[in-house]
């Protein structure tokens, strides 16, 4: 591995372990092996190198959001998605971003964090409204602001796990919502007894 991927590699690795803000260029060169010449030749500042760090965690974020967007039973799909396994007590390498105050504050920075929900944003959309009109969801349900809850209950779910360091509420999370789901399905009409008084 040259000695730019392996900076990028490590940065990416210290942010989602500690933030931006609390990760120094002097970690990542003792970390990475990398000297401070070759490093600073290749970013020149902790943000150039941060922002590599950030497009590195949205790339391994989307093929997993992909998953939502393949072939066969859209149902399955989202099941398959929301059970995939995942380390809770980590967090989501994108998610986790914006609790940085420094990513927050730079719009730059901020970007590709943005970029990358409205990405998977898009993702949800699409697979949602293939079981609405596939009659596994019901018809009354509003597909933007459903995928919108699902991707709160799993960024909160994170959140819930890292704070109790359990990864108990992450999981029941995400059983809770395939649940609300399946709870979401259309009730097949009642068919009345012709022969009854």
């Amino acid at each position: 591995m040259d000695s730019r991927q392996l900076l990028i590699d490590t940065m990416s690795e210290l942010m989602w372990e500690r933030g931006y803000a609390d990760t120094s260029p002097r970690e990542v060169r003792e970390r990475s092996g990398v000297g401070q010449g070759s490093m600073y030749h290749h970013f020149p500042t902790k943000r150039d190198l941060a922002l590599a760090a950030l497009e590195r965690n949205v790339s391994d974020l989307l093929p997993a959001a992909s998953e939502l967007d393949g072939p066969g039973d859209p149902m399955a799909r989202i099941e398959a998605y929301l059970m995939r396994p995942r380390d809770p007590l980590k967090g989501c390498k994108v998610g986790r971003m914006t609790q940085d105050p420094q990513v927050r504050e730079d719009p730059v920075l901020l970007a590709p964090v943005a970029r990358a929900f409205a990405q998977v944003h898009l993702s949800w959309v699409r697979v949602l409204r293939e079981a609405i009109a596939a009659r596994q969801l019901r018809d009354d349900l509003d597909p933007e602001r459903l995928a919108h809850t699902l991707m709160a209950v799993l960024q909160g779910g994170y959140v819930l796990a890292i704070a109790q360091q359990d990864p108990g509420p992450f999981n029941d999370a995400l059983a809770g919502a395939l649940d609300l789901l399946r709870a979401a399905t259309p009730t097949a009409p009642e068919h009345k007894d012709k022969n009854r008084n």
